[in-house]
């Protein structure tokens, strides 16, 4: 199907949270680097966490310590990690340039839009809370809030029920390739974007993503709306 028709006569746009609408990466990486330099080990930048942010516990573990879930140590790890974000939600947490002036173009155009994220409630709702730029959300779906985490399509699926729009009529926006394969299997159109936490081994283009975007702004010129009855 061409590009412009999966993406007309759409009714609602959802997106992930961590590296497409905000930068999290700083307080994610410092909750991490905090546990190496509690055992005396040198800080690490901000570079060398950030590819790894949208993999979450096991990703910034696997940085500071080169440690796998696989370790003894790794859920006593986890927990400490989990303690330390959790006290710094927002602190160092941005948001990506565009996005403020994107929804406030949804607001104006009556479209629906929503979060669906594979972090867990427990830090989600609280940070989201915090937040004014999702005031206007209307749906929050976190990794724990169905059974399902992504790439499976019921956090998708349950986002499109809450917000009372058809899931073909959804726009789904990510960063990683698990936004992609489960907006596709949720019958959504999809859009990649690579200014996002990208591995280093991440390639955009063997994702199946329906468009690739490179900054926020170049998403709303591929979306034709209609109206929600």
């Amino acid at each position: 199907m061409h590009p412009a028709t999966l993406f007309s006569q759409v009714q609602a746009v959802l997106f992930d949270l961590d590296g497409t609408l905000i930068d999290s990466a700083p307080d994610l990486a410092a909750a991490a680097d905090a546990m190496r330099v509690a055992r005396g080990l040198p800080s690490l930048p901000l570079a060398q966490y950030r590819p790894m942010a949208g993999a979450g516990a096991r990703g910034l573990l696997g940085v500071a310590f080169g440690m796998t879930p696989e370790h003894a140590d790794y859920e006593t790890l986890r927990e400490e990690f989990f303690c330390n974000y959790e006290r710094s939600l927002t602190q160092r947490t941005g948001i990506f340039n565009g996005v403020p002036e994107l929804l406030e173009s949804f607001a104006i155009q009556g479209v629906k839009w929503g979060v669906v994220t594979n972090k867990s409630e427990r830090f989600t709702l609280p940070l989201t809370g915090a937040m004014p730029l999702f005031a206007t959300a209307g749906a929050i779906v976190s990794g724990d809030t169905t059974p399902h985490a992504k790439p499976h399509p019921e956090p998708l699926l349950e986002a499109a029920r809450r917000l009372g729009v058809d899931a073909s009529r959804c726009v789904y926006v990510g960063d990683d390739e698990r936004d992609i394969v489960a907006g596709l299997a949720a019958g959504m159109a999809t859009v990649a974007v690579t200014y996002g936490y990208l591995g280093a081994q991440a390639d955009t283009s063997r994702w199946g993503a329906n468009a690739t975007i490179n900054c926020v702004n170049e998403l709303l010129p591929l979306l034709q709306f209609s109206s929600v009855a």
